[in-house]
Protein backbone atom coordinates (compact mmCIF):
# COMPACT_ATOMS: atom_id res chain seq x y z
CA UNK A 1 0.00 0.00 0.00
CA UNK A 2 1.19 3.53 -0.78
CA UNK A 3 -0.42 5.79 1.45
CA UNK A 4 -1.69 9.03 -0.04
CA UNK A 5 -2.95 11.09 3.07
CA UNK A 6 -1.24 10.81 6.54
CA UNK A 7 -2.66 13.07 9.54
CA UNK A 8 -0.65 12.39 12.78
CA UNK A 9 -2.22 13.42 16.43
CA UNK A 10 -4.58 16.68 14.33
CA UNK A 11 -6.37 18.57 16.76
CA UNK A 12 -8.50 21.63 15.70
CA UNK A 13 -10.38 23.86 17.60
CA UNK A 14 -12.77 27.11 16.93
CA UNK A 15 -13.53 29.74 19.13
CA UNK A 16 -17.47 30.82 19.21
CA UNK A 17 -19.72 33.20 21.17
CA UNK A 18 -22.87 31.87 22.71
CA UNK A 19 -24.77 34.98 24.76
CA UNK A 20 -21.68 37.30 24.61
CA UNK A 21 -19.82 34.68 25.71
CA UNK A 22 -16.09 33.25 24.14
CA UNK A 23 -16.23 29.49 24.73
CA UNK A 24 -14.23 27.05 22.38
CA UNK A 25 -15.59 24.03 20.07
CA UNK A 26 -12.66 20.97 19.88
CA UNK A 27 -13.35 19.76 16.39
CA UNK A 28 -10.79 17.50 16.11
CA UNK A 29 -8.52 15.64 18.73
CA UNK A 30 -5.40 13.83 18.12
CA UNK A 31 -6.80 12.14 15.34
CA UNK A 32 -4.48 9.93 13.23
CA UNK A 33 -5.49 8.90 9.99
CA UNK A 34 -3.63 7.34 7.13
CA UNK A 35 -5.17 6.99 3.54
CA UNK A 36 -3.54 5.12 1.06
CA UNK A 37 -3.37 5.54 -3.08
CA UNK A 38 -6.69 4.25 -4.76
CA UNK A 39 -8.82 3.61 -1.46
CA UNK A 40 -12.07 4.59 -0.68
CA UNK A 41 -12.79 5.76 2.34
CA UNK A 42 -16.49 6.31 3.76
CA UNK A 43 -16.64 9.18 6.71
CA UNK A 44 -19.50 8.51 9.16
CA UNK A 45 -20.62 10.48 12.30
CA UNK A 46 -23.24 12.38 13.88
CA UNK A 47 -23.86 16.01 13.62
CA UNK A 48 -20.10 18.09 15.47
CA UNK A 49 -18.65 14.79 14.76
CA UNK A 50 -15.43 16.90 13.02
CA UNK A 51 -16.42 14.96 9.42
CA UNK A 52 -16.57 18.61 7.68
CA UNK A 53 -13.38 20.06 9.48
CA UNK A 54 -11.64 16.63 8.50
CA UNK A 55 -11.90 17.23 4.67
CA UNK A 56 -11.03 20.80 4.73
CA UNK A 57 -8.15 19.93 6.78
CA UNK A 58 -6.77 17.58 4.23
CA UNK A 59 -7.71 19.64 1.21
CA UNK A 60 -5.56 22.61 2.83
CA UNK A 61 -8.45 25.06 3.33
CA UNK A 62 -7.91 24.88 7.31
CA UNK A 63 -4.52 24.32 8.92
CA UNK A 64 -4.29 21.93 11.22
CA UNK A 65 -4.52 23.64 14.99
CA UNK A 66 -2.01 21.17 16.22
CA UNK A 67 -0.68 17.47 14.47
CA UNK A 68 1.07 17.00 11.27
CA UNK A 69 -1.10 16.59 7.74
CA UNK A 70 1.06 14.87 5.10
CA UNK A 71 -0.08 14.76 1.33
CA UNK A 72 1.84 12.71 -1.35
CA UNK A 73 3.31 15.94 -3.21
CA UNK A 74 2.50 14.79 -6.61
CA UNK A 75 -1.02 14.16 -6.05
CA UNK A 76 -3.56 16.75 -6.57
CA UNK A 77 -6.62 17.27 -4.60
CA UNK A 78 -10.08 18.53 -4.85
CA UNK A 79 -12.75 19.07 -1.94
CA UNK A 80 -16.37 19.25 -3.03
CA UNK A 81 -18.53 21.05 -1.17
CA UNK A 82 -21.70 23.55 -1.31
CA UNK A 83 -20.72 27.57 -1.51
CA UNK A 84 -16.68 26.60 -1.68
CA UNK A 85 -13.68 27.13 -4.54
CA UNK A 86 -14.93 29.29 -7.35
CA UNK A 87 -14.00 33.04 -7.82
CA UNK A 88 -17.24 34.86 -7.74
CA UNK A 89 -16.66 37.33 -10.85
CA UNK A 90 -15.91 34.56 -13.03
CA UNK A 91 -17.80 32.46 -15.22
CA UNK A 92 -18.38 28.84 -14.85
CA UNK A 93 -16.62 28.10 -17.95
CA UNK A 94 -13.40 30.38 -16.83
CA UNK A 95 -13.45 28.86 -13.33
CA UNK A 96 -13.77 25.24 -15.02
CA UNK A 97 -10.32 26.30 -17.10
CA UNK A 98 -8.82 28.26 -14.09
CA UNK A 99 -9.13 25.08 -12.24
CA UNK A 100 -7.64 23.01 -14.83
CA UNK A 101 -4.32 25.19 -15.29
CA UNK A 102 -3.77 25.41 -11.14
CA UNK A 103 -3.37 21.85 -11.42
CA UNK A 104 -1.17 21.47 -14.16
CA UNK A 105 -2.44 21.63 -17.30
CA UNK A 106 -1.97 23.25 -19.93
CA UNK A 107 -4.29 26.26 -21.64
CA UNK A 108 -4.83 24.39 -24.81
CA UNK A 109 -5.59 21.26 -23.18
CA UNK A 110 -7.79 22.68 -20.36
CA UNK A 111 -9.77 24.30 -23.34
CA UNK A 112 -10.56 20.95 -25.08
CA UNK A 113 -12.45 20.12 -21.59
CA UNK A 114 -14.84 22.53 -21.12
CA UNK A 115 -17.54 21.46 -23.36
CA UNK A 116 -17.84 18.10 -21.50
CA UNK A 117 -17.54 20.08 -18.40
CA UNK A 118 -20.26 21.95 -19.26
CA UNK A 119 -22.40 19.24 -20.73
CA UNK A 120 -21.50 17.43 -17.80
CA UNK A 121 -23.32 20.23 -15.29
CA UNK A 122 -26.43 20.83 -17.63
CA UNK A 123 -26.08 24.71 -16.50
CA UNK A 124 -27.24 25.56 -19.87
CA UNK A 125 -26.47 29.45 -20.26
CA UNK A 126 -25.26 30.42 -16.96
CA UNK A 127 -21.99 28.03 -17.57
CA UNK A 128 -20.93 31.41 -19.00
CA UNK A 129 -22.73 33.38 -16.20
CA UNK A 130 -21.16 34.57 -13.00
CA UNK A 131 -20.41 32.31 -10.57
CA UNK A 132 -21.96 34.99 -8.06
CA UNK A 133 -25.23 34.13 -9.46
CA UNK A 134 -25.34 30.77 -9.06
CA UNK A 135 -27.47 28.76 -6.24
CA UNK A 136 -25.17 26.10 -4.18
CA UNK A 137 -26.59 23.26 -6.11
CA UNK A 138 -25.13 25.03 -9.33
CA UNK A 139 -21.96 25.88 -7.80
CA UNK A 140 -21.75 22.10 -6.48
CA UNK A 141 -22.54 20.61 -10.20
CA UNK A 142 -20.00 22.72 -11.81
CA UNK A 143 -17.33 21.73 -9.06
CA UNK A 144 -18.35 17.96 -9.12
CA UNK A 145 -17.88 18.03 -12.92
CA UNK A 146 -14.74 20.40 -13.11
CA UNK A 147 -12.70 18.38 -10.58
CA UNK A 148 -14.54 14.51 -12.08
CA UNK A 149 -13.45 15.31 -16.12
CA UNK A 150 -9.65 16.87 -14.71
CA UNK A 151 -8.97 13.53 -13.25
CA UNK A 152 -8.39 15.30 -9.76
CA UNK A 153 -5.98 12.52 -8.21
CA UNK A 154 -7.59 12.56 -4.62
CA UNK A 155 -11.89 13.96 -4.29
CA UNK A 156 -12.94 14.83 -1.25
CA UNK A 157 -17.06 14.46 -1.71
CA UNK A 158 -18.77 15.96 1.05
CA UNK A 159 -22.72 15.62 0.83
CA UNK A 160 -22.56 16.60 -3.22
CA UNK A 161 -24.33 13.29 -4.19
CA UNK A 162 -27.71 14.86 -3.39
CA UNK A 163 -27.17 17.76 -5.09
CA UNK A 164 -29.74 18.31 -7.99
CA UNK A 165 -32.74 16.25 -9.17
CA UNK A 166 -32.69 12.30 -9.52
CA UNK A 167 -31.60 12.68 -12.50
CA UNK A 168 -28.86 14.08 -11.93
CA UNK A 169 -27.57 12.40 -8.81
CA UNK A 170 -28.37 9.24 -10.88
CA UNK A 171 -25.66 10.52 -13.42
CA UNK A 172 -23.23 11.64 -11.15
CA UNK A 173 -23.26 8.47 -8.91
CA UNK A 174 -22.58 6.69 -12.60
CA UNK A 175 -19.85 8.85 -13.48
CA UNK A 176 -18.66 8.34 -10.16
CA UNK A 177 -18.49 4.88 -10.19
CA UNK A 178 -16.50 4.80 -13.44
CA UNK A 179 -14.02 6.77 -12.50
CA UNK A 180 -13.53 4.27 -9.07
CA UNK A 181 -12.27 1.89 -11.39
CA UNK A 182 -8.93 4.44 -11.76
CA UNK A 183 -6.59 4.49 -9.24
CA UNK A 184 -8.07 7.84 -7.59
CA UNK A 185 -8.38 8.33 -4.19
CA UNK A 186 -12.17 9.23 -3.34
CA UNK A 187 -13.11 10.40 0.72
CA UNK A 188 -16.78 10.31 1.11
CA UNK A 189 -19.09 12.28 3.57
CA UNK A 190 -22.82 10.96 2.76
CA UNK A 191 -26.01 11.06 5.18
CA UNK A 192 -26.96 8.00 3.08
CA UNK A 193 -25.45 4.32 4.27
CA UNK A 194 -26.03 3.03 0.71
CA UNK A 195 -24.27 5.23 -1.08
CA UNK A 196 -20.71 4.42 1.11
CA UNK A 197 -21.78 0.96 1.46
CA UNK A 198 -21.74 1.60 -2.71
CA UNK A 199 -19.06 3.36 -3.21
CA UNK A 200 -16.36 2.87 -0.28
CA UNK A 201 -14.62 -0.08 1.01
CA UNK A 202 -13.42 0.92 4.27
CA UNK A 203 -15.57 3.51 6.62
CA UNK A 204 -14.23 5.39 9.54
CA UNK A 205 -16.77 6.33 12.43
CA UNK A 206 -15.69 9.94 13.72
CA UNK A 207 -17.15 11.39 17.29
CA UNK A 208 -16.22 13.87 19.11
CA UNK A 209 -13.47 14.57 16.27
CA UNK A 210 -11.91 11.10 17.16
CA UNK A 211 -11.68 7.89 15.38
CA UNK A 212 -14.19 5.73 17.29
CA UNK A 213 -14.27 2.69 14.60
CA UNK A 214 -12.17 1.87 11.59
CA UNK A 215 -12.30 -0.92 8.98
CA UNK A 216 -14.40 -2.87 6.64
CA UNK A 217 -17.52 -0.89 5.30
CA UNK A 218 -20.02 -3.19 6.49
CA UNK A 219 -18.50 -3.78 9.54
CA UNK A 220 -18.42 -0.29 11.10
CA UNK A 221 -21.74 0.82 9.11
CA UNK A 222 -23.11 -2.44 11.79
CA UNK A 223 -21.76 -1.10 14.79
CA UNK A 224 -22.82 2.71 13.80
CA UNK A 225 -26.76 1.45 12.80
CA UNK A 226 -26.86 0.26 16.42
CA UNK A 227 -26.39 3.25 18.02
CA UNK A 228 -28.96 5.17 16.24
Amino acid sequence: MIPALKLTNVGMRFAMNSGGEKRHFQALNALNLEVNRGEKLGLIGGNGAGKSTLLRIMAGIYPPGSGTVWRAPELSIALLSLGLGFKNDLTGRENALLAAVLQGMSKSDAKRHLSAIGDFTELGRFYDEPVKSYSSGMRTRLGFATALLLDTDILLLDEILAVGDQSFRNKAREALSQKLTEDRTVILVHHAENAIREICGRVVWLEQGQVKADGPAAEVLEAYGKTA
